[in-house]
C-alpha cells in the first residue's frame, strides 16, 4: 500500500470525526461545510503552520520529526493505538527497508501445542499471526468456532472465516460488531506491515466480496484485538457468553494466542465443559 496516501487518508478521517468543541479549538467564524476540524485548526492546535500541516497530510514530509507527530496526535485526540499507527504510517520502516515482511510459512512450537491441549477442557484457544492466519487451534476452539484444520492451508484464516463464511454470522451473536473490530485490526496490521503481499491480497479480496467492508475500511479505525466480551452460538450447547483475551508470545514475535474463558460457575462454563467432553469422546472414538 502507498504509505503517503495512507497517512493522508488517516489524518483526514481523524480530523473529520473531531469537532472544534471536542478538540478545544476556538471558533473562527464562517459557515462550516463539514462537521470536523479544518486543516488550519489542526495546525494551530499542533503548533505548526497551516502550510506545514497541509504538506504532512499530503504525504510531502518524509522526514517529519517525532515531536511534530506527537503534537498532531494530541491535536487530533488520538488514543494510544491510533498514535502508534500514525507513527507507523509517517516514519520509515525497517521491514520495508529489508525488502519484505515476515515469512509466509510459520510454525507453532511444540510447547505451544501442548499448552493448547491442556486448555482443551476449559478454554477454546487459537494461535494467529498478524494476518489472522490460524496457525493452531485446540479441539474446543475447532468445535465452537470452526474446524480450521479441516480447511485447505490458505483458507485457515480467522478473518476469512468471519467475513466470508456465512456460518460465521450464526456463530457470532454480535457478528457486525465483531466484523468491524476485525477490520479495524486489519487496518492496524496494514500500517505495521505495508509490504505484506498476502495481507494486501486478503484486504483486496474482502473489498470485492464483502459488501460492508469498503465503508468500514474507509473509516480508518484502528484497534488492537486485545480483550473483550464475545457471545458465540453452538447448535449443541446454545449461546455462550465468553471473555476474549489476546496474549503475545515474546519468543514468537508474530504469534498471539486468543483465549476464550467463561465466568466461574456460569451456564457458559458448563456449556464449554459439555462441549469439551463431547469432543474428547469423539476424538477417542476416531483414534480407536
Amino acid at each position: 500500500m502507498d504509505g503517503n496516501a495512507e497517512l493522508g487518508d488517516f489524518l483526514r478521517a481523524r480530523r473529520a470525526r473531531l469537532s472544534p468543541e471536542q478538540a478545544g479549538a476556538a471558533p473562527n467564524g464562517g459557515v462550516r461545510r463539514v462537521p470536523g476540524l479544518r486543516r488550519e485548526e489542526v495546525a494551530h492546535l499542533a503548533g505548526v503552520s497551516a502550510d506545514y500541516y497541509t504538506r504532512l497530510e499530503q504525504g510531502r514530509h518524509p522526514n517529519v520529526s517525532e515531536s511534530v507527530l506527537a503534537a498532531v496526535a494530541r491535536a487530533l485526540r488520538l488514543d494510544g493505538v491510533e498514535r502508534d499507527h500514525l507513527f507507523e504510517l509517517a516514519r520509515p520502516r525497517a521491514e520495508a527497508a529489508r525488502g519484505g515482511g515476515p515469512p509466509d510459512v510459520q510454525r507453532v512450537r511444540p510447547e505451544v501445542h501442548r499448552m493448547l491441549e491442556v486448555l482443551n477442557g476449559v478454554s477454546p484457544a487459537i494461535v494467529v499471526n498478524h494476518r489472522k492466519d490460524v496457525l493452531a487451534a485446540n479441539l474446543l476452539a475447532r468445535a465452537l468456532i470452526a474446524d480450521f484444520e479441516a480447511l485447505p492451508y490458505r483458507r485457515r484464516n480467522l478473518a476469512r472465516f468471519i467475513l466470508l463464511d456465512p456460518a460465521a454470522r450464526e456463530v457470532y451473536a454480535d457478528w457486525e460488531e465483531i466484523a468491524q473490530e476485525l477490520v479495524a485490526n486489519l487496518r492496524l496490521s496494514c500500517g505495521r506491515h505495508p509490504d505484506d503481499r498476502l495481507l494486501n491480497e486478503l484486504v483486496g479480496e474482502f473489498m470485492v466480496k464483502v459488501p460492508e467492508f469498503g465503508a468500514w475500511w474507509d473509516d480508518h479505525r484502528v484497534r488492537e484485538c486485545a480483550y473483550g466480551p464475545q457471545r458465540l452460538r453452538h447448535p449443541a450447547v446454545g449461546e455462550v457468553a465468553l471473555h476474549h483475551e489476546t496474549l503475545a508470545f515474546p519468543a514468537d514475535q508474530d504469534q498471539t494466542v486468543c483465549l476464550y474463558t467463561a465466568g466461574p460457575g456460569s451456564d457458559s462454563e458448563r456449556a464449554l465443559r459439555l462441549l469439551a467432553g463431547g469432543e474428547e469422546r469423539a476424538g477417542a472414538g476416531a483414534g480407536a
